[in-house]
């Protein structure tokens, strides 16, 4: 009868690190980060943060195209370009909410044909679905080319939040220095023989 470990044995590329408890620069570099694409459990991903458009994704796209929805390349350009960052991005919310209220009021229309067309027609069910798949997919990717606005105004506020506190703590810091340096003044008095 022949036995067996219970677990199989390392790779054998744990020799490569016999030495480093004496000399920890013996370990082999890590292997450079992947650039580009790369395959992963049969699907290809990019190394590039980029919101794929829903072309992209064989999905028809229902609100306009473009940076700021609505708007040509030369109104953008001819119109933006004086303007600051901050009022670029009050637009593009102004922009993404009517889109936004658009898809939602569309999406209300469809799920009551959706009910009407349950109730009067049940086996024509499935067309109402896919037109309300394709309101979801539009509302889900139009939210997440939100998502980098989100993300730094969460920086912004976390930020002031942390000089916030920072201001507080030194202000903190000064005034108990200047309660030492009272107490110490008083002590010196104290001790020469003058009462306060």
């Amino acid at each position: 009868m022949a036995t067996s470990a219970s677990y199989p044995p390392p790779p054998p590329y744990y020799r490569l690190y016999g030495d480093y408890l004496r000399d920890p620069k013996s370990a082999p570099e890590p292997p450079p980060p992947v650039q580009g694409t790369y395959p992963l459990f049969g699907a290809t991903y990019t190394t590039e943060d980029v919101l794929p458009s829903l072309e992209d994704q064989g999905v028809r796209q229902l609100y306009p195209k473009g940076l700021i929805i609505g708007w040509s390349k030369e109104r953008l350009v001819l119109t933006l370009l004086p303007l600051l960052l901050l009022r670029l991005s009050a637009l593009l919310r102004k922009d993404y909410k009517k889109e936004l209220r658009a898809l939602n009021r569309e999406l209300q229309l469809h799920l009551l044909e959706l009910a009407d067309v349950l109730v009067e027609r049940p086996s024509q069910y499935a067309r109402r679905v896919e037109d309300i798949s394709l309101i979801f997919k539009n509302l889900h990717h139009l939210l997440n080319s939100l998502r980098p606005h989100q993300a730094r105004a969460t920086l912004i506020h976390i930020l002031e939040l942390q000089i916030q506190r920072r201001k507080q703590a030194i202000e903190d810091v000064k005034r108990r220095r200047e309660e030492a340096q009272r107490l110490l003044k008083e002590s010196l008095q104290i001790l020469d023989g003058h009462s306060v």
